[in-house]
């Protein structure tokens, strides 16, 4: 799934976690909503690229393409479990070549943290009727890092964790669901951020022409706490006990246009946003050139499920 990226706020500066890839995006999207597999095998592959790995209106691969896929087994229970994967730059990005934050203090080896690595598991019911079902599950978000430094709590550990709740709706040519998340641990890198939320309506309606359908989606990212004490932005301006949700929640949105081409093959476009702020002069989520990476951008991404 994708895809947050949260500039990680931190000693030296311009830390950009921006792993909600975490959460990142958004082909991962819906990693933990897997579409339903055919009753002739109750598991189901997926193949994406995309021009920018965009996660929760944040880019997770600093602009660039990324490569992604991941499984879905569903039994006829409900019950599921799968794995999704992409590329990201936002790790050693944060980092820097010498291993610190920003790039700045002592040399060190280079970070590296490649790979974004979502495991999920969950129940999903048509309790309130067909085509209504309901979905309960978790989520981890792994990253496989090496060389990341002691920040001394200015930033947390990458990897994350979500409980999310879903509401699948059909009405005719229109589906979609409304989504909860919840994280039980620091989100993305962020210190002091466990009980950040993340609530989203994804609707998809089926024009019934040439395989088209449009998609909307908009979104609400809390980052809950309070920056550390001696954290900075990357101008070297204190934000220490400034909340993290006046530096990183904002709203995102998505509007698109999704093509099937038959044979499991799929194109979309879509033009992403957020109001993600700026915050004593710098973006709350940038890279350590300070590039927005929250700014509105087009999307074109191919996928293949089998």
């Amino acid at each position: 799934m994708k895809t947050l990226r949260k500039k990680a706020i931190s000693v030296a500066a311009v830390a950009l976690l921006t792993g909600l890839a975490s959460a990142s995006a958004f082909a991962a999207d819906t990693p933990t909503n897997p579409e339903d597999t055919s009753a002739s095998s109750p598991i189901a592959a997926n193949v994406t690229v995309v021009n920018n790995y965009m996660y929760r209106g944040i880019s997770q691969s600093n602009g660039k393409p990324a490569i992604q896929g991941g499984f879905d087994y569903a039994h006829e229970s409900g019950l599921y479990i799968g794995n999704w994967n992409s590329s990201i730059s936002w790790i050693s990005d944060s980092y820097g070549q010498n291993g610190s934050v920003g790039g700045k203090g002592s040399a060190g080896s280079s970070v590296s943290g490649p790979i974004e690595m979502d495991f999920y598991g969950g129940i999903k019911k048509e309790l309130i009727g067909e085509g209504f079902a309901s979905d309960l599950g978790i989520l981890q978000y792994y990253y496989p890092t090496s060389g990341i430094p002691n920040t001394n709590g200015l930033t947390a550990n990458p990897n994350s964790t979500e409980l999310y709740v879903a509401q699948n709706f059909t009405f005719g040519p229109i589906t979609g669901f409304a989504k909860v998340s919840y994280a039980v641990t620091t989100l993305f890198g962020t210190a002091n951020s466990t009980g950040s939320y993340y609530p989203d309506l994804t609707v998809n309606y089926d024009t019934g022409v040439w395989g088209l359908a449009l998609n909307g989606h908009v979104g609400y990212q809390y980052v809950a706490g309070n920056a550390p004490v001696g954290a900075t932005n990357y101008l070297g301006k204190s934000v220490s006990n400034v909340s993290n949700s006046t530096l990183y929640s904002y709203t995102d949105w998505k509007l698109g246009v999704t093509k099937d081409f038959g044979g499991g093959l799929s194109g979309s476009v879509a033009y992403v946003g957020t109001n993600a702020a700026t915050y004593l002069g710098s973006y709350s989520y940038s890279n350590p050139s300070g590039k927005n990476l929250g700014r509105s951008t087009g999307l074109i991404s191919l996928t293949k499920v089998f």
